[in-house]
């Protein structure tokens, strides 16, 4: 696939078939995606936590109560380590943007092996941070399921976004 056709068909998925897990070669090949994301001085400070035991997704499926991340087979967790990541000398920390560049990478390598994902902030932190045992220098950045889609599942199609000409300034 077209990279720039792969950028435009991804869309969040709402909707997984709890009983089609994920092949672990394809998983490594989403998640290997991830690795290879820049970071502020290579310094690569994530962890991708991939929940797919039915007692850990029990437990992780309570952070976020839509039937639909119910159903998920897999859910990951990118996590980061606040010690590992650089600091600007204004003491700004370049954790989220490494992440977000982490996670991007992972979603669009998923998106090209046909597995469904979506972008998640609305969830618990307390119930998730208790669910996998975060530790103190550790700050969970964001979840996403994957999986596949139920028989018959079709994407919306309907990318809403400005015109380039309304977001873009040359100066």
């Amino acid at each position: 696939m077209d990279f720039y056709d792969l950028i435009r068909s991804r869309e969040s998925v709402r909707d997984y078939d709890p009983n089609r897990t994920i092949d672990d070669i394809v998983l490594n090949r989403i998640l290997n995606a991830g690795r290879l994301a820049p970071s502020a001085c290579n310094k690569q400070p994530w962890t991708f936590l991939l929940v797919s035991s039915k007692e850990r997704l029990e437990a992780v499926r309570a952070c976020y109560k839509k039937s639909w991340f119910q159903q998920a087979p897999h859910i990951l967790i990118i996590i980061g380590d606040e010690t590992k990541s650089w600091v600007r000398y204004d003491g700004y920390n370049s954790i989220e943007t490494d992440l977000a560049i982490a996670m991007d990478h992972i979603i669009l390598a998923a998106e090209y092996e046909n597995i469904g994902t979506c972008w998640i902030e609305e969830y618990d932190f307390k119930i998730l941070s208790d669910a996998i045992s975060l530790k103190e220098n550790e700050v969970i950045f964001s979840i996403t399921p994957l999986g596949y889609q139920n028989k018959g599942y079709q994407k919306h199609g309907n990318k809403k976004r400005n015109p380039l000409e309304e977001i873009i300034k040359i100066i």
